[in-house]
């Protein structure tokens, strides 16, 4: 059989999470899904199991660096997402391999800057925050902080709708790019985010699904928007199909029981019949 030279290529930038529910793993079940051949530079490995973060050990800039350039060098890639790069570093290292190779694939960029995880641990060191702010940003084509990551990049907090409208603006006026501000924080029956693109507002919402204590959301999200960038999708049509699938795989959760503790974790694809592809199931529930 000939090889199909028409799957887009996307690469993802960020940590190894050992319980494949965030990072690189999630990143790679979500290209899957949607048809994107994934590639991966990782930034370093996180111990650690749905809600409890064990242990956390970057890799070196010269392997992250070096890593990014072979793959950009050797793949036509479509697409590129970055998510938890540790240090100011790594996010430096990141933004000289991207700058000096972007100009020549032109591939979209998107940055979900990771600080905290779902657990509350800190994944971020303090000096990245100005590194991703002179270094990074300006390379993107969307950034996609949940409402803690935007409180912590403005230095105010978000509580309500109106709060959060006021803040996503800001922040598209501060840094010149486009930014989905994810909602998923506030308290109500919708999970509402708010993309601020060329001085638009579009407004996403779905039901927020109570009692599920998910992480990895922000990566499946940031994932599937670059799937459909890749896909060459528009930014609001790409956003709009990845708040469908982050919605379903939420919704399809798998959960297990660890003593007296539920343990639960996204689901990037549900088989709904033996004679029925991953991908086929899951775009037709999108579409």
């Amino acid at each position: 059989m000939a090889a199909n030279p028409e799957v887009p290529v996307g690469l993802t930038i960020a940590g190894s999470d050992s319980s494949a529910g965030a990072g690189i793993q999630a990143d790679l079940k979500t290209f899957s899904a949607l048809g994107v051949y994934g590639l991966t530079a990782i930034t370093g490995v996180v111990a650690e199991t749905p809600g409890h973060v064990s242990e956390i050990e970057p890799v070196s800039v010269k392997m992250v660096s070096a890593q990014i350039e072979v793959l950009l060098k050797s793949f036509p890639v479509a697409a590129i997402k970055t998510g938890l790069l540790f240090s100011g570093e790594i996010v430096s290292a990141v933004a000289k391999a991207l700058r000096s190779r972007t100009r020549e694939t032109a591939a979209p960029l998107v940055i979900d800057p990771v600080m905290v995880a779902t657990s509350g641990a800190s994944l971020l060191q303090g000096d990245a925050v100005g590194a991703y702010e002179q270094e990074l940003f300006p390379l993107a084509a969307l950034i996609t902080p949940n409402l803690d990551e935007a409180a912590r990049l403005l230095g105010e907090p978000i509580g309500d709708l109106p709060t959060m409208r006021a803040a996503g603006k800001k922040l598209a006026e501060r840094y010149r790019v486009p930014v989905l501000l994810k909602g998923g924080h506030l308290s109500g029956q919708e999970a509402i985010d708010l993309l601020f693109v060329e001085g638009n507002v579009v407004e996403f919402s779905a039901p927020f699904s109570r009692g599920i204590a998910t992480h990895g959301t922000g990566c499946t999200y940031s994932a599937a928007i670059t799937a459909g960038l890749a896909n060459r999708l528009s930014l609001e049509e790409s956003v709009r199909r990845a708040k469908k699938f982050v919605t379903a795989a939420i919704a399809q959760h798998f959960s297990w029981q660890s003593g007296a503790k539920t343990l639960h974790a996204l689901n990037h694809c549900r088989r709904a019949g033996r004679a029925r592809l991953c991908r086929a199931v899951i775009v037709s529930r999108l579409d």
